[in-house]
């Protein structure tokens, strides 16, 4: 297989066959991510991986807050730490 060939070829994330009638549909709209991140370059990578990161903290510190309505912002900075600090130690980070 040439490597024009391989960049070309996006995996599909589905292993069972589709069930909604969007489905091939879907699968080409993931298929086309895939090869646009593929031709991305690093910086840009980097730029977004940090966007995604601060979006994720964003959401879990909203998760946090709801979970602990008592809490101070301070508090639930430090809960915020602790958990992406396990999830370091668990290896999901």
């Amino acid at each position: 297989m040439s490597e024009d060939t391989f960049r070309e070829t996006a995996v599909p994330y589905r292993a069972s066959a589709p069930e909604s009638p969007y489905a091939e549909m879907i699968d080409e709209l993931y298929r086309q991510e895939v090869l646009d991140a593929r031709r991305m370059p690093p910086e840009e990578k980097l730029i977004l991986g940090e966007r995604l990161f601060r979006w994720a903290c964003a959401i879990t510190l909203e998760g946090i807050r709801f979970q602990n309505p008592k809490a101070t912002d301070v508090e639930c900075q430090q809960l915020l730490r602790e958990r992406i600090e396990l999830g370091k130690k668990l290896g999901t980070l």
